[in-house]
């Protein structure tokens, strides 16, 4: 036995179910009959250090030179802080800029009309696929340009598969044909074989893309990929390799972006950059984005539509055609018996502890993904003054 376990990013390629059964599985080391054991967690998902955590320390400083540890806050002070970049007891920023849940104000400008021009709309066929003892059934789907769908299930669901298909690199078993489309996709393992430069790689793969000044400002300065140019892509750490992936993918003209799993190797701060990086990308380009997510608030930030999947993981499981952002999530957390909140300082979702008076309320009202701007948030969910006055809108 032992009186202090240290776990460093726990939630690394688990789904979001089993992020919480680990999380419930660490908190239960806590409850000692001597009352003396202690929990150190190093976490990147802001969702599981929410439901994990009982107090937060902020680590600030220069990567690879110098960092400071804060005093402990709680979590929701400490999550905020993080956030917003400023420690009020210290009176010390040590980010210039504030991390939001929020797309930019002159994104937000073109919403607007990005939506009302919009005109391409595709079509997928119910189809099944056969892969050994595992069988995927895909309900038929529809989706337009400028949109971006989530997919939303357990490890072994088929996520994957449906990517692959839709990519063309997997047939449907009755052999329906798949909507002929320009497809770019960006793996789920990224295995770095190329011999040079990062700045080489960009020139092979996608020179006349990455010179382009909308590109550079839109793309790889957000991501800080011009910090790699000089670097060995054999070298890179797996974040570092992931952030180029992800430009690789975003750089090649396409109408379909097919993304794995973007948030692996990502620190909290990078995940919520590439996700604003993908959302303005695609809005201004016009075209349409497939990506698969188990970073909670990373999913909520991008999804414009979900894709719930559904049965028995590595067995027979069901892909149900693409849903609106509110039931679609409904529908998935209630399968996973949670509920989210939405942070009213910050905008994030929050998750409410197992069996609090929020998470109770929710279930009991079927509200499992909670979006009301009126909500009094807490920090564990007791208070519910206001009755929602609006649920359709959560950016």
């Amino acid at each position: 036995m032992s009186h202090v376990y240290i776990f460093d990013e726990p939630s690394s390629y688990l789904d979001v179910k089993q992020r919480l059964k680990a999380s419930q599985v660490i908190r239960s080391l806590c409850k000692g009959e001597d009352g003396d054991k202690y929990v150190i967690v190093v976490e990147h998902d802001l969702s599981v250090l929410d439901y994990l955590s009982d107090f937060i320390c902020c680590l600030y400083g220069e990567p690879n030179i110098y960092g400071v540890v804060t005093m402990p806050f709680s979590v929701r002070e400490g999550i905020n802080i993080f956030l917003a970049g400023f420690i009020p007891t210290e009176n010390l920023r040590f980010r210039q800029t504030e991390l939001t849940f929020k797309v930019a104000e002159n994104v937000q400008e073109d919403l607007l009309e990005i939506k009302e021009q919009k005109h391409a709309k595709y079509n997928y066929p119910k189809m099944t696929k056969t892969l050994g003892n595992f069988q995927l059934s895909v309900e038929a789907g529809k989706f337009t340009d400028s949109e971006i769908i989530v997919m939303l299930g357990q490890n072994g669901t088929g996520k994957t598969t449906l990517i692959n298909m839709l990519a063309g690199f997997l047939q449907p078993d009755d052999g329906k044909e798949i909507p002929k489309l320009n497809v770019s996709f960006k793996p789920q393992k990224i295995n770095p074989k190329f011999q040079g430069t990062v700045r080489q790689l960009l020139h092979s793969k996608i020179s006349g893309t990455y010179q382009h000044p909308q590109f550079n400002s839109d793309v790889i300065k957000p991501m800080k990929v011009d910090n790699l140019f000089d670097q060995d892509v054999t070298t890179l750490s797996g974040g570092e390799l992931q952030r180029v992936a992800i430009t690789l993918c975003l750089g090649k003209p396409a109408d379909i972006y097919l993304i794995d799993e973007p948030s692996a190797y990502l620190d909290a701060e990078q995940r919520i950059i590439t996700a604003k990086v993908i959302k303005r990308f695609i809005l201004h380009a016009k075209k349409t984005a497939f990506i698969v997510e188990h970073d909670f608030i990373m999913s909520v930030y991008l999804a414009d539509k979900v894709i719930v999947y559904s049965g028995e993981p590595a067995s027979k499981c069901v892909a149900h055609c693409p849903q609106d952002l509110l039931t679609g999530m409904n529908l998935f957390l209630k399968e996973l018996e949670i509920t989210f909140r939405r942070d009213s300082n910050s905008h994030r979702p929050r998750i409410n502890k197992h069996d609090s008076v929020k998470d109770r309320e929710q279930k009991q009202a079927g509200t499992y993904f909670y979006l009301d701007d009126d909500e009094i948030d807490s920090e564990d969910g007791k208070d519910n003054k206001k009755k929602p006055q609006n649920n359709k809108e959560f950016f």
